[in-house]
């Protein structure tokens, strides 16, 4: 697999800390304490996300556990974890303005056949002050029904034109999972309301995750002897390879509206290295 080289962090952490900045002064002028601060940090799968989150910034460093975001589908092993989301959102509600509401954030380990829980900010530990979201669907936001009903025609057409030369998946799917799917992202908007910086690892095309996949388990494959073979790993991207094209565009216009600054992109080509910045 060839080397990830972090190029990314000379962009994305002068970007978060002003943010962070520009937080604190918010409380500090008010005279309160600051809440903790929510980015969120989405990439292609294999576009170098966890690199960069990973990465130690040294004298910036400011305390950041990470949470990996369940994707958005129904999955039984998965419900724990998305409801434990889902009721942090809802004690983030909960939050009164001049005191944050103590919330025991955890840290999972996960080893091959077991999972380990401890606590980020058990007693007598540093205050959590800035929190990371990472992962591939994070900041997906839900289209409106006839917009994802129209992407999805659009999608169809194509690939009963194309027939075998079609290289989507959303085409082969039905209607009706692509809005239950849809409906069920909107739940997603609490955490994302919160985020106070985004930043995108933006694939310059999307297919390249199916040779980043690749790559990835063909080195699984020589250092631990076990990994998906090139037909499962196609399998398994095709499974969640209609999500980028249904939510790529909106995450590449910008997921604030009309709040301006907040959301960073980074276009990468087939080598994952950076060859655009754009601030949105």
């Amino acid at each position: 697999m060839p080397e990830i080289v972090d190029d990314k962090s000379e962009h994305c952490i002068p970007f978060i800390v002003e943010h962070i900045k520009q937080h604190r002064q918010q409380y500090e002028d008010r005279g309160e304490s600051p809440t903790p601060f929510f980015v969120g940090l989405n990439g292609v799968q294999g576009a170098g996300k966890t690199t960069l989150r990973a990465r130690n910034p040294g004298p910036v460093a400011l305390g950041q556990p990470t949470c990996s975001t369940p994707r958005p589908a129904i999955n039984p092993r998965r419900r724990t974890w998305c409801a434990a989301i889902r009721r942090s959102c809802e004690e983030r509600d909960e939050y009164q303005a001049s005191k944050l509401r103590q919330i025991r954030l955890l840290r999972l380990w996960r080893q091959a056949t077991r999972k380990r829980v401890g606590a980020v900010n058990a007693e007598g530990k540093p205050a959590v002050e800035v929190i990371v979201f990472e992962g591939w669907c994070v900041g997906f936001r839900s289209l409106d029904d006839e917009e994802a009903e129209r992407k999805w025609r659009a999608a169809k057409a194509e690939y009963e034109s194309k027939g075998a030369e079609y290289q989507g998946q959303l085409g082969k799917l039905q209607l009706q999972s692509v809005l239950f799917v849809n409906a069920k992202l909107r739940e997603y908007d609490a955490l994302t309301d919160r985020f106070g910086a985004f930043v995108h690892i933006d694939a310059e095309d999307t297919q390249y995750v199916y040779a980043w996949r690749l790559e990835q388990e063909a080195a699984l494959r020589a250092t631990r002897g076990t990994g998906m073979t090139e037909e499962q790993v196609v399998r398994f991207v095709n499974g969640y390879y209609p999500a980028y094209e249904l939510y790529t565009d909106r995450l590449r216009n910008g997921i604030f509206g009309d709040e301006k600054d907040k959301q960073l992109r980074l276009v990468v080509g087939k080598d994952r290295k950076v060859k655009g910045v754009v601030k949105i």
